[in-house]
């Protein structure tokens, strides 16, 4: 972007700005999210503050783990936190205001001389992929006089080392990265587990932060104690963190990631009237983002061949641009839902923006085409599933072709895949960040647990609002005969679906489920679409018909007086039907306004202090699915009767965790489920204005196409088989030996002896139910030794393996079965290799056991 059009961008913006948020600092005191985003670029490189105050307490990660940041402002000698909880001695600056946005939060503080603006800009600009996925924030310090006169100003952030790891006690070393114009401090674990653990409740423990800033500022950084640093500056200012002497000695490494921050501070000299600026960067390189297919795939960001260095230097060369793109995007999409569903609504969908995004990552296939993996946060871990997607799709799918179509490709890739022999959609891909294959039920070798009519249905509509955005069915075209079996197996099971999972089932599986089937005749509707847009007028026909057919029936059989039911054969029940909101949106017509007034009727009066339930079983209800219920009539005052009491919620709910989807309506507390993707759903509403949709999808500059195809994972054949099925004999002990006891001439005198594998799950032939267990195991190899090699392992939880003395891998978290990790093949011998294994357990079940595979690529 040039200097002029940037200029003209920022004034736009800034007009667009005031026209759209006048009166806004009243609004901004009324609203208080149930957390604030300060952070928020992907699963793990995601900072909250989870109270009121930004100096309250320390920061989190989404999860309710320590991630601390603090910033100091020091006026005329005198130091005020801004963010941080401590060290008390220095006092708070009072807090005027916080305003979530789209893609900023801004703070606003004050005291008797001076005004502080802090804002937090992660630049998640939809129409450009290539800056969306930068994981970057920008912590933006802006400090005006407000007595008339001049005053010393100094800046101080920093960043805990646990950003970069699982837990505080993991050892972490720290250096001064070497980026021309950039002064830079980088941070991360001593041992490198790059995507060694899969699972929910977890940090990143690979890659490396950085806490970076402009030369123009004369930076000073430096790595310490938090406390000591912070009173430093607070005493002395920024000349007291580069001054030498033993009692500033540099931070020695390696440390306790708890024990140790990279702080950045810079003088930003005599502040007036006008407004002074500085800022700090805080970035994450990852280096490997995702598995598919066991292929490690990079961030989308490096996909030209990006490292870290270019990162920083982009992000911070492009500071002001980016900033006021930040603004104008802002601005504009604030007003659009503003004049959507008004202030309230606004309010929602600016804190539900960033979570949405940060619930997820952007990678790069083999051909540089992006690809979005959404984590089911805080309800399994899974990846990519269907019925997490299919809410969250609605910010996706107004932002353009490739926001949603790189949701759709991997998943589809996997399903058109030999590996998905089944006649309806899968439910995941995996465990995050490994997309190796259906994690969830019966995986991908047992209809058990499956959700057929769920995914099918969800699959099929989202097709449809795709076909409808672009005007063809080319995309679809793609994966036509997964798309044309699933639409015949609802065609078959949807009207009245068997005893099954749905994604409302919290309350267990249910048959007859009156929102599920309607979820497969707006599926049925949808293909019936996409095929009168391919110019199958025969197959559209016929489709149509049975649709129609199908919602004639849904609406005698579901009736139940002024409401319609939960299950056909449930009387005195009722749910809410939000999958109907698909028939207006995509110009279905299979269900008259009559039905949609009937239920929003019945809707208004049976709703709660602070939302409507999700059905008749109990007052708890899913925020996304009211959001999406409220749009049925397109009756303004039903939108604002069904939205407000969720606004209600979210300023009094006592849970100060990222918004949750899940909670009580009667009470405001929330039953579980923080910072899930889902909540992108309350973007639906916009979908129903062509215009805006038109507006918001025809920026996509990305224009992604021509995919790689799905990675193939190796195939695998035995050369020594796990404890499964055959008789593996290992030598233990509980509690800790020697440190040589992984070597090869270790003397195992004194060990127990049991067969694998060892835990206290199926199918454990061992019972280990201690914290902590070291194994040895001698195995055989009576063949030359292959060229590619892989460890088949089900660890739980965290385990080193050693092969004749050295260590070969480090996996952290745990596995749900048994996964091959490659492995050096100069790692084994002929004849026999000692395999030692060190486990650590912290909650729930456990178990080890190993095997050793040849790999054979497959082509």
């Amino acid at each position: 972007m040039n200097l002029k059009t940037t200029i003209a961008t920022t004034l736009a913006g800034i007009a667009m700005l005031l026209s759209t948020t006048h009166g806004r600092c009243d609004e901004a005191k009324t609203f208080r999210p149930p957390a604030v985003p300060l952070v928020a670029c992907d699963p793990y490189f995601s900072v909250w503050s989870q109270t009121d105050n930004l100096w309250s307490t320390e920061t989190t990660h989404w999860t309710g783990t320590q991630h601390r940041m603090a910033a100091i402002v020091r006026v005329d000698g005198t130091a005020y936190r801004l963010m941080g909880a401590g060290p008390q001695p220095i006092a708070a600056m009072e807090q005027q205001s916080v305003h979530v946005l789209p893609t900023q939060t801004v703070y606003r503080f004050s005291e008797a001389k001076v005004a502080v603006k802090l804002t937090f800009t992660t630049p998640s600009l939809p129409d450009d992929i290539a800056i969306l996925s930068r994981p970057t924030t920008y912590v933006d310090c802006e400090v005006t006089a407000t007595d008339g006169k001049l005053h010393d100003v100094e800046f101080y952030f920093d960043a805990g080392g646990e950003l970069a790891t699982n837990e505080l006690d993991q050892q972490v070393a720290g250096n001064m990265a070497s980026i021309a114009g950039v002064t830079a401090l980088e941070i991360g674990t001593q041992t490198q587990k790059i995507l060694g653990r899969s699972g929910d409740d977890l940090r990143i423990d690979w890659g490396y932060l950085y806490v970076a800033a402009d030369n123009q500022f004369a930076p000073v950084a430096t790595f310490g104690d938090a406390k000591s640093l912070r009173q430093r500056f607070a005493k002395k200012g920024v000349a007291s963190l580069s001054a030498t002497g033993p009692e500033h000695a540099e931070q020695s490494f390696p440390v306790d990631a708890g024990k140790v921050v990279a702080s950045i501070a810079m003088s930003m000299g005599k502040v007036g009237a006008k407004v002074s600026n500085a800022y700090v960067l805080i970035a994450y390189d990852d280096l490997f983002s995702i598995e598919f297919m066991k292929k490690r795939l990079r961030p989308y960001w490096r996909k030209d061949g990006w490292q870290a260095d270019d990162l920083i230097s982009a992000a911070i060369q492009e500071h002001d641009e980016l900033i006021a793109r930040c603004e104008t995007f802002d601005a504009e999409l604030m007003a659009d839902a503003v004049n959507s569903g008004g202030q309230e609504y606004a309010d929602i969908c600016s804190l539900a923006y960033r979570q949405c995004l940060a619930a997820g990552k952007f990678v790069a296939d083999e051909n540089g085409q992006p690809l979005q993996f959404c984590k089911e946060n805080h309800s399994n871990g899974c990846i990519a599933t269907s019925d997490v997607f299919y809410p969250m799709i609605p910010q996706f799918l107004l932002f353009g072709p490739t926001m949603t179509k790189s949701v759709l490709v991997p998943f589809m890739e996997y399903a058109a895949s030999d590996r998905w022999r089944f006649p309806y959609a899968p439910h995941d891909l995996g465990t995050y960040p490994k997309a190796n294959g259906q994690r969830y039920g019966g995986g991908e070798n047992s209809e058990d647990g499956q959700m057929p009519v769920e995914e099918s249905g969800n699959l099929l509509i989202l097709f449809g609002a795709l076909a409808k955005m672009e005007g063809n069915a080319d995309f679809a075209e793609l994966y036509w005969p997964q798309v044309s079996q699933w639409a015949s197996y609802l065609k078959e099971k949807g009207f009245d679906p068997e005893n099954q999972l749905c994604t409302d089932d919290f309350a267990g599986h249910m048959a007859h489920n009156v929102n599920l089937s309607a979820k497969a005749i707006m599926g049925l509707g949808s293909y019936a679409m996409l095929c009168e847009m391919r110019g199958m007028n025969d197959e559209a026909q016929q489709y149509q018909a049975v649709a129609k057919k199908y919602a004639a029936q849904w609406i005698e059989a579901a009736r139940d007086g002024d409401h319609f039911v939960l299950a056909f054969d449930r009387k005195d029940t009722w749910s809410q039907k939000y999958n109907l909101v698909w028939d207006r949106i995509l110009g279905l017509d299979l269900f008259p306004d009559e039905v949609l007034e009937t239920e929003m009727a019945f809707y208004r009066k049976s709703q709660n202090e602070y939302g409507l339930p999700l059905d008749s079983r109990s007052d708890y209800t899913k925020l996304d699915w009211v959001l999406w219920t409220a749009t049925l009539t397109q009756n303004r005052k039903d939108f604002d009767a069904l939205t407000l009491p969720v606004h209600r919620f979210l300023n009094a709910t006592p849970q100060r965790t990222p918004m949750t989807d899940w909670y009580f309506t009667s009470t405001a507390d929330k039953v579980g489920f923080d910072a899930r993707p889902v909540v992108g759903g309350v973007f639906l509403k916009m979908l129903y204005d062509s215009t805006l949709w038109a507006k918001h999808a025809g920026r996509d500059q990305t224009k992604a196409k021509e995919w790689a195809p799905m990675p193939i994972p190796p195939k695998t054949i035995t050369l020594i088989p796990t404890g499964e099925k055959h008789d593996a004999v290992y030598h233990y002990v509980t509690t800790k030996p020697t440190d040589d006891w992984f070597t090869s001439d270790f003397a195992i005198d004194g060990w127990k002896k049991g067969m694998g594998g060892l835990g206290t799950e199926t199918p454990s032939k061992t019972r280990w139910a201690s914290s902590e267990i070291w194994t040895r195991r001698t195995v055989n190899i009576n063949s030359p030794i292959p060229n590619q090699v892989g460890l088949r392992i089900w660890h739980d939880e965290d385990a080193t393996v050693y092969i004749n003395g050295k260590q070969i891998i480090s996996l952290g978290g745990y596995t749900t079965g048994y996964e091959v990790f490659e492995i050096p093949a100069t790692s084994l011998k002929q004849g026999d290799n000692i395999v030692a294994i060190h486990v650590r357990q912290t909650t729930g079940g456990q178990f080890i056991d190993f095997g050793i595979d040849k790999l054979v690529l497959q082509q």
